[in-house]
């Protein structure tokens, strides 16, 4: 199984930036692909950016230009760089991990992230 646990989220104002972490541990087999998805308040959970073992990021497209994701391979560790932050941006961020050598997905527990003037 694999086990991840979340830190960074806080109340930031509009314009200002910042990082997610996600730190894996337990079985972590490659290929993967690890991702962050959102909740904001009476949404539904939306993938935000993702990122498989060599491969390149996809991003959501009202996060383009402003979120960047990227991971520690050797710390099993995942960021999301947020900047240019605004209210729409305000949500639960959730990690997450697939591997076809699981017949389930892993989940963190959530970081609220809440930009506000």
């Amino acid at each position: 199984q694999v086990q991840l646990v979340e830190s960074g989220g806080g109340l930031v104002q509009p314009g200002g930036s910042l990082r997610l972490s996600c730190a894996a541990s337990g079985v972590i087999l490659r290929p993967n692909t690890m991702a962050w998805h959102r909740q904001a308040p009476g949404k539904e959970r939306e993938l935000v950016a993702s990122l498989a073992t060599g491969g390149s990021a996809d991003y959501a497209e009202s996060v383009k230009g402003r979120f960047t994701i990227s991971r520690d391979n050797a710390k099993n560790t995942m960021y999301l760089q947020m900047n240019s932050l605004n209210p729409e941006d305000t949500a639960v961020y959730y990690c997450n991990f697939k591997s076809a050598a699981w017949q389930r997905d892993f989940w963190g527990q959530g970081t609220l992230v809440t930009v506000s003037s």
